[in-house]
């Protein structure tokens, strides 16, 4: 019984001097941390993206407090936690251009073929890695889904047809599925954006060769740029760039595509 007690006692003291001690080191090794960066923390949105270009919220929000990094900078919040910060820091928020993802391919399955059999690691990065991707068009999207694992707000689905589907009103413009992409087919647009804008990143000038590689291809004929009625589109590496300063959303230029490579957004 005796030695009960005094097992009991001993251990009582030991967790005694124990917590005297970590209080201690915990007073002596103590951080001083800037009140403003708990509070910042606390007005971004936790969704730890990556979006801002920093490791996480806690890292950008002690880059905020110390003057590197904007306020307006958390593409997942978006204006109202800028908002949020800048009454923090009693600063303005600045003006925020809303971004969403934009897959610059529409080679299906059924149009784009593919090379072989691809028996390596189903990723887009391993697939581009050890054979250029798996697809007869080089610039075509691979289709393993990389993007949709990328992507911290489900965002991004695999459709059934090959290509990743883009919703953009789960899209926050991180830009995570855009380091994702091996091919770099994925870009970030203005949310705002109107006109026309094409879904093929082939530049490739042999005519012959891309219709066999992928049917829906863009052909570069230049119909587009021909055909547009305020002369917003030129053709630059084989491809319509369009000036949406001038874009007036007529429609003209998707008519004229052939390949229903342009649409409107």
């Amino acid at each position: 019984m005796k030695t009960i007690i005094l097992t009991v006692v001993v251990a009582l003291v030991i967790g005694f001097l124990l917590g005297l001690l970590l209080g201690l080191f915990k007073k002596i090794f103590a951080v001083t941390v800037d009140p403003k960066v708990s509070q910042v923390r606390d007005a971004l949105s936790g969704a730890n993206c990556g979006g801002c270009g920093f490791a996480g919220c806690d890292a950008f929000a002690e880059a905020i407090v110390s003057g590197d990094a904007p306020v307006n900078g958390c593409v997942a919040g978006g204006a109202a936690t800028a908002d949020a910060i800048a009454k923090v820091l009693g600063v303005d928020a600045g003006s925020t251009t809303p971004k969403v993802a934009f897959l610059a391919c529409h080679g299906t399955k059924e149009c784009a073929a593919d090379r072989g059999e691809y028996q390596g690691v189903k990723t887009c990065a391993a697939a581009q890695l050890t054979m250029n991707g798996i697809k007869k068009c080089s610039f075509g999207c691979i289709g393993f889904g990389d993007c949709e694992a990328a992507c911290a707000f489900g965002g991004i689905t695999m459709g059934a047809d090959g290509l990743p589907f883009i919703d953009k009103e789960k899209c926050f413009g991180c830009g995570k599925c855009v380091k994702a992409c091996p091919k770099h087919l994925i870009t970030l647009i203005d949310a705002n954006t109107k006109g026309a804008i094409a879904r093929c990143s082939c530049k490739s000038d042999n005519k012959p060769q891309i219709r066999k590689d992928c049917s829906a291809g863009c052909f570069k004929c230049g119909m587009c740029a021909r055909k547009c009625p305020v002369q917003a589109i030129t053709m630059e590496n084989g491809l319509p760039k369009i000036d949406y300063s001038k874009c007036t959303s007529c429609g003209e230029c998707v008519k004229a595509c052939v390949d229903k490579v342009l649409v409107l957004i």
